[in-house]
């Protein structure tokens, strides 16, 4: 039996945007083989349509990848090089939602991943916050979604070998959305 729109309270069906002051868009990844490095981007946009059913939403959004942040400015600056996101050519990546999905009692988005000038599929978790009103009386949903990539699966080759073994950077790439949306149209 499939999750239905009136089985999640204050769930309405319209447009959202989301709200980059209460939005992050992050990533981790294996660095020297014993830890993880996390970053985030600070500029992006997306817009999400609630179906009356909830599988029958959809989502598009878009990064600015020079808005990258690892708390180390000769790191950001090395991850817009050409050895990483290579800005100058590609300045966003974009996702846009093919499918929404129940799967044991979660949602699951499906959708293609665009990084690079590279597409590909991808699946992200979705975990539902909920719904309710904010204190200036904008109607907000909240969500996490997750996914994890290959980094080479989108061109992003570098890397460096250890002393010790092993290589630099590990090739999945944990990316995570803690999104507040804005409901602009019922």
């Amino acid at each position: 039996m499939s999750i239905t729109a009136d089985q999640i309270p204050g769930y309405r069906a319209g447009t959202w945007v989301i709200d980059p002051t209460h939005t992050e868009v992050g990533f981790s990844v294996r660095h020297l083989a014993i830890s993880k490095v996390k970053g985030k981007f600070e500029r992006f946009a997306g817009e999400l349509v609630t179906g009356e059913s909830p599988l029958e939403s959809s989502v598009k959004a878009t990064v600015e990848v020079g808005s990258i942040n690892t708390n180390q400015a000769d790191r950001d600056n090395h991850l817009r090089t050409n050895d990483f996101f290579a800005i100058e050519e590609f300045p966003e990546f974009s996702f846009v939602s093919t499918g929404v999905r129940e799967d044991d009692g979660s949602f699951k988005v499906d959708g293609d991943l665009t990084l690079r000038g590279v597409t590909k599929p991808v699946t992200f978790d979705f975990e539902l916050g909920g719904f309710g009103q904010d204190a200036y009386g904008n109607y907000k949903a909240g969500f996490t979604a997750s996914t994890v990539v290959k980094r080479e699966d989108y061109g992003i080759q570098w890397n460096a070998p250890l002393e010790t073994g092993g290589l630099l950077l590990g090739s999945d790439v944990t990316i995570t959305l803690d999104v507040q949306a804005a409901l602009v149209q019922e």
